[in-house]
């Protein structure tokens, strides 16, 4: 009520320039009036904050990273019971990321019409006072606004709901990083590690992990000018791309084998991070206080770089893959497209590896008779979650329940109306780009 319709909306906020100080006379009008296309979703290639070509290439580049292997989304997909609830789940999803442009960007939006000498601050002095950075204030947007206009309840229910979805968000981060620490490094370390010690490494690399959180806290503040949603995607676009590349390659080419896949990530990571250490060092600036990062290297827009890297490890992973051998297709059964409705059974590359961990593997309290333990080491053991026993599965019925994970068959009805679905997002999705286009 308080900006009024979505035409006054547009007006007032190509209206939202904060008030000018002695120490702000001089810096140029671009850095602290809005842009000119802020309501336009395609963007000049070359002077646009956010260029068109990145935004369809450069972030499908990020969102198929992101969505299709980053091991948050991955390990919600493999505890589906089906393939069809798969679909549906990811199909929900991208009905609800639709929601953000407005119940996110536009009320941040809103926000710098509102309260526009806070939210879109150019005095370093005075951005310092308001959010304790220097670089822009762009970040307290929406809290701002909740806490200004919600009346007591409503704020604190607000609030609630926004440190919720925050905790959910860092739980499945630290969870899903404790699990890759565990299973795929600390396991290679130590081959022969008893289950109560995998489970205490995970808990202890968690606190590691929060510690080294809060410490870079201040380079987040600083990243970007002082924008969060820029800051993300810089450093997706740094180390994303080439993880997307072997993912893409390995689902649609056959041919693409580990050492390929090794070393497309591993120079891949080395370029990402050559940059991504080099703009961290010169700092990124602000409009209105440049950084004296070396043009060739940070006036490349992130969307644009990551074009770049994901194309630099496409030509690693396929030129180091048709130089050795392939691997064979009874290890690639339903792995990749074109086997993807095979039904032989499908052997692993580490089949044998497996066997011999399984016949060295010690359990606890296996060779050790039963004792009664004290309470302090009950509470310890439950504290670490050691304390959750369980029937084991015989050999039979470990094999059904492996036939079971691997087969991907769906109910005709649903698959139609999965797939029907699909198609109504994608419909709905470039509606939205063309209407703000």
């Amino acid at each position: 009520m308080e900006v009024g319709g979505y035409d006054q909306f547009v007006e007032k906020y190509m209206k939202a320039v904060p008030t000018l100080t002695a120490a702000t006379v001089n810096i140029s009008e671009k850095c602290y009036t809005p842009r000119p296309d802020a309501f336009s979703l395609f963007r000049d290639p070359l002077s646009g904050d956010l260029p068109w070509p990145g935004l369809i290439f450069g972030l499908s580049i990020l969102a198929l990273w992101y969505w299709c292997t980053d091991q948050v989304i991955v390990q919600r997909c493999l505890s589906a019971k089906n393939m069809s609830h798969v679909k549906a789940g990811c199909i929900l999803c991208g009905y609800m990321k639709l929601l953000p442009m407005f119940l996110m960007v536009m009320p941040g939006m809103i926000s710098r019409i509102l309260y526009t000498d806070q939210v879109a601050c150019i005095d370093p002095d005075v951005c310092l006072e308001v959010c304790e950075t220097t670089v822009g204030c762009s970040n307290i947007a929406y809290p701002l606004m909740v806490v200004k206009l919600m009346p007591n309840g409503l704020r604190g229910l607000m609030l609630s709901v926004m440190l919720a979805s925050l905790m959910s968000s860092l739980t499945s981060i630290f969870n899903s990083a404790s699990t890759l620490f565990t299973m795929d490094i600390y396991t290679k370390i130590r081959t022969r590690a008893k289950e109560r010690e995998l489970m205490i490494v995970g808990r202890v690399f968690i606190v590691i992990l929060i510690g080294l959180s809060i410490l870079w806290v201040p380079v987040v503040q600083e990243a970007q000018s002082g924008q969060l949603f820029d800051y993300i995607q810089s450093i997706t676009s740094y180390l994303g791309p080439p993880i997307a590349a072997v993912f893409f390659l390995a689902i649609f080419c056959k041919r693409v084998n580990e050492t390929g896949a090794f070393w497309g990530l591993v120079l891949g990571l080395l370029i990402g991070l050559s940059r991504m250490i080099t703009e961290f060092a010169f700092g990124t600036g602000s409009c209105a206080h440049p950084s004296n990062c070396p043009a060739i290297i940070c006036k490349v827009h992130y969307l644009y770089f990551a074009m770049i890297l994901f194309a630099i490890s496409i030509v690693i992973v396929l030129g180091a893959s048709f130089l050795t051998k392939p691997i064979d297709d009874v290890h690639l059964y339903r792995l990749c497209w074109s086997l993807r409705n095979r039904t032989e059974e499908r052997i692993d590359l580490d089949a044998e590896e497996d066997v011999a961990k399984k016949e060295e593997m010690v359990y606890e309290d296996q060779t050790l008779p039963e004792r009664e333990l004290s309470c302090g080491r009950k509470a310890l053991n439950w504290f670490c979650g050691l304390d959750q026993g369980g029937p084991r599965l015989s050999p039979a019925e470990e094999e059904a329940l492996r036939q079971k994970m691997a087969d991907t068959t769906e109910d005709p009805f649903w698959k139609r109306v999965v797939n029907i679905n699909a198609i109504l997002l994608l419909a709905v999705a470039i509606f939205c780009h063309g209407f703000f286009a």
